[in-house]
């Protein structure tokens, strides 16, 4: 298993080993072991899995506030997606940058993304799969999300949005969180 950390510190891209022959292919997703020995101590508690119907659906930029903040193993089982991670804590040297990655089916590549950070992503195929761990359950009175074209961050998208849902067509800004104190991340307490 390659880990290998992304521009934004604490964000990894995460490559298994995949033994193939002719029958098809065998590879260990996921080694607690493995991610310690490479220095990501996560205990995961939920795996989650989406599908979009066609290229062009973007989901995100979402987060979860403290106390139920997640870090998230993101990997795309089925077609091909551009996944997104923001640094929005408070403080932190790397606050409203971003890293984007390819995943697919065929890379097999997955995103570690660390608490603190908003995540979202854009299917580039028709018929995708997306399956997520998350280290913390879902709590939906700590859900938040900022908007996915917003200016300060600034996310290269490779291809513009066909489909949002109605809550990320709405979502504040980035700004707009942080003046009403709707984001509880500081960088201090999340290293």
């Amino acid at each position: 298993m390659k880990v290998t950390e992304t521009k934004l510190k604490g964000v990894y891209v995460v490559e298994p080993q995949v033994f193939g022959d002719a029958r098809g292919w065998f590879m260990e997703s996921w080694s607690k072991r493995k991610l310690e020995e490479a220095g990501l101590k996560v205990e995961f508690v939920q795996d989650n899995q989406s599908y979009s119907s066609q290229k062009g659906i973007l989901r995100g930029l979402h987060y979860q506030q403290n106390p139920m903040c997640q870090a998230k193993m993101v990997r795309c089982t089925r077609g091909k997606i551009f996944d997104v991670a923001v640094d929005i804590r408070q403080g932190s040297p790397q606050y409203a940058q971003w890293v984007g990655v390819e995943l697919s089916a065929e890379n097999k590549k997955q995103l570690f993304i660390p608490r603190g950070f908003a995540h979202g992503f854009i299917t580039l195929t028709d018929e995708v799969e997306v399956q997520y761990k998350a280290d913390n359950y879902y709590a939906p009175e700590c859900d938040g999300n900022v908007r996915w074209d917003d200016p300060e961050i600034g996310v290269e998208w490779p291809i513009q949005p066909v489909i949002l849902s109605d809550k990320d067509e709405k979502a504040p800004t980035l700004a707009e969180r942080m003046e009403k104190k709707e984001i509880n991340f500081v960088y201090e307490e999340m290293k």
